[in-house]
């Protein structure tokens, strides 16, 4: 996909519904903003129905302002061990119908990004068979993510700061990639800058090398147990000539909007209790903000510079 700032880049949810509401409040609702989501939108969280139903809905309604990039969790064998087929067949009567239509849309999604042509934007990293986006634009990528090679790199790879090369993923797929290696895939793509997920970051973002990689991680109290915060990536533009310096390491025009979990957050990992249910009386200001109105204010979100 060829995108453009301004724009908002999420990453990982992994079927914490609440949290993508959370990320809705803090950010705007579509289609005020521009979002552009990385991946793993299903697993691991108690509503990866409800999480992937509304993403799907947001992309019919509004194509233009929502963009949804596949992550490694976006597959047949990774949901069957994951949750999402599991939480199908409990919500569906022991259906999987549901579960088909959806894996099969996953194979739809697109790999990757590029905004502003300066920013690639992809759910996990680079890949030792790839050199080239065109190489990317010339995957046959309406399947089942693979073992191995250029579909499954991208959505598993990691940067790793004490490493210049390329060296085996202890992940069992993909690959940890370097500094010599993203400067070199900048170089020759005439990019700036690497966006990508997949890492839980306990401060909800990681830069690497100067902000020449950039992990940004969603999920807040991920798992409902690991107490990390989450972030959203704004960009609201690409003018990199200054190259002034930022205090979280991000480039120009970028701001990693941090965010803790939602009240709801904690209470599911006792209840589970979700928001189904809940319908707008037409008068509020968009889709989500009765949803908020609603809702007992018990502390107040804090944002890091």
């Amino acid at each position: 996909m060829t995108l453009q700032s301004p724009c908002t880049v999420v990453g990982d949810i992994h079927g914490q519904y609440h949290d993508l509401l959370e990320i809705f409040q803090i950010g705007g609702a579509p289609p005020t903003t521009n979002y552009v989501f990385l991946g793993d939108y299903v697993d691991r969280g108690y509503y990866s129905v409800e999480t992937i139903s509304l993403l799907i809905v947001l992309k019919l309604r509004y194509p233009s302002r929502v963009f949804l990039i596949r992550g490694n969790h976006e597959s047949r064998t990774i949901t069957t061990n994951y949750g999402f087929y599991t939480e199908v067949l409990n919500k569906y009567n022991g259906s999987l119908k549901v579960w088909n239509y959806i894996t099969d849309l996953f194979d739809y999604l697109p790999l990757g990004a590029t905004i502003d042509g300066k920013i690639f934007a992809t759910h996990g990293g680079l890949s030792p068979s790839c050199q080239q986006l065109d190489q990317i634009r010339a995957i046959d990528r309406f399947k089942e993510v693979p073992h191995d090679g250029i579909m499954a790199d991208l959505v598993w790879s990691d940067p790793d700061p004490d490493i210049l090369d390329f060296k085996l993923s202890p992940r069992g797929a993909g690959y940890l990639f370097g500094y010599d290696v993203m400067r070199k895939f900048c170089h020759d793509n005439n990019l700036d800058q690497l966006v990508r997920a997949h890492q839980l970051c306990n401060e909800g973002y990681v830069s690497y090398w100067q902000g020449m990689c950039l992990t940004i991680w969603s999920a807040p109290n991920y798992c409902y147990r690991c107490g990390n915060r989450a972030s959203v990536l704004e960009i609201a533009h690409s003018n990199y000539e200054s190259r002034s310096k930022n205090a979280q390491g991000v480039l120009p025009g970028q701001y990693c909007n941090v965010f803790e979990a939602s009240p709801e957050n904690n209470q599911d990992t006792s209840e589970g209790k979700s928001v189904n249910g809940i319908n707008s009386n037409g008068l509020t200001k968009d889709m989500f903000s009765v949803y908020f109105e609603g809702r007992p204010q018990t502390r107040q979100i804090e944002y890091f510079l």
